[in-house]
């Protein structure tokens, strides 16, 4: 097996496993810990918003670790973190022990998630890791597909404590050995760096003109998607929809992630990162117009799902791509730790925005007009800052 392949294996099993513990089994189990630990929702879903604030704060520290160590024990310890956080919050009784067991998981998140696996992938692999992220991500698509029923049937049989005391013990017995088999870094060279010049540093990076607008169209992005992936439900019955056609709509969007993942992988292998990203930021403003003008339809109500599930599966690859072909991949994990830090502050912000707004609005369309101007915003800076990056290029 070649040491490509070899990879993506351990990383395509590891990100479904993290991804699905960590972050997709919460949705499933969220009323019943509401119940159990008798903590008001602003409490149960203030905490999860918590880890992503610690996850965005440690991920430029965790991208330089990754840099320096390399994900083998990196990504190992990761999972040491994962699994005992994970324990924790199964035991925990109060809502202090409840809060120190998520800022556990939220540190877990930088050290086990698509960053951690990108930065992974860009560090032992010198060439192709443009096609091992997208592969990474398009198993890494099916996490909820397994989780959400996964979560349901054990939550059922053993209650929400059992199943992350199972989900614990998955990381410590599965995914750090796996992590424990990652391969040691490859070192950058002139041909296998398409950034087109030497690798920045960070510090080089963060005075770079493409770096902050990047950041802040990944963030609005971010902030879009977030507010959208807890409200789409009552958003859409809003409109007029009844709940089982809206359940329905909503099944559109993982399967359209996955397929934007295999146009990617397929059709579109040899178009630059970002021409790929000017489709997938244009693609959310346009969905969202599409709902706000037509949304009583059930064929807008279609097109947005299709359309959000597109982007959204797509921004992935772009967001572990992109600064690679920018910055280089020397110090990747820093650069793109840092990049990501503003994206994880806004994925906290955005489902308690959206709700606050939800409460105080009249109609749907004011918090969909709220968001259309974000996605539009996250167009603005993207073009923003690769017009940057092509200018600087020809200089």
């Amino acid at each position: 097996m070649s040491n490509a392949r070899r990879l993506i294996g351990i990383l395509a099993c590891t990100q479904i496993a993290s991804w699905g513990s960590v972050y997709y089994a919460f949705s499933i189990v969220a009323p019943a810990i509401a119940r159990d630990l008798a903590l008001g929702n602003e409490l149960v879903y203030g905490a999860f918003s918590w880890s992503l604030l610690v996850a965005g704060v440690a991920s430029a520290p965790a991208g330089m670790l990754l840099d320096r160590f390399g994900g083998r024990p990196v990504m190992s310890a990761g999972s040491v973190v994962c699994g005992a956080g994970l324990l924790w919050l199964s035991s925990c009784g109060s809502v202090v022990s409840y809060y120190g067991a998520w800022t556990m998981l939220g540190l877990a998140m930088t050290l086990t998630l698509y960053e951690a696996a990108f930065a992974t992938i860009n560090r032992q692999l010198t060439t192709g890791g443009r096609q091992a992220i997208s592969t990474v991500t398009l198993f890494g698509g099916f996490a909820s597909t397994i989780f959400w029923p996964l979560t349901w049937y054990l939550s059922t049989a053993a209650g929400w404590r059992g199943a992350y005391l199972w989900f614990g013990v998955i990381q410590l017995a599965i995914c750090l050995p796996l992590h424990l088999l990652l391969g040691p870094n490859a070192r950058a060279t002139a041909a296998g760096d398409r950034s087109g010049g030497r690798s920045h540093t960070l510090g080089e990076a963060l005075r770079h003109g493409a770096f902050w607008k990047l950041a802040m169209a990944f963030a609005a992005n971010t902030f879009t998607f977030a507010a959208l992936s807890v409200h789409l439900l009552p958003l859409l019955t809003e409109y007029g929809h009844p709940e089982k056609f809206a359940v329905l709509l909503l099944t559109l969007i993982g399967p359209m992630q996955v397929a934007g993942r295999v146009l990617e992988r397929t059709v579109a292998r040899d178009v630059a990162p970002q021409t790929i990203g000017k489709l997938v930021f244009t693609a959310l403003p346009a969905s969202l117009l599409a709902l706000m003008l037509f949304g009583e339809h059930g064929w807008a109500a279609a097109l947005f799902c299709c359309l959000y599930g597109l982007s959204n599966g797509v921004l992935t690859i772009v967001r572990g791509t992109i600064p690679q072909e920018l910055f280089g991949r020397e110090n990747y994990g820093a650069i793109s730790g840092a990049m990501a830090g503003p994206s994880l502050v806004s994925k906290a912000a955005g489902p308690l925005a959206a709700a606050m707004l939800m409460q105080s609005a009249p109609t749907p369309s004011a918090l969909v007009l709220l968001l259309l101007g974000c996605a539009l915003m996250s167009l603005a800076f993207y073009f923003a800052a690769i017009k940057v990056q092509f200018n600087t290029a020809a200089c």
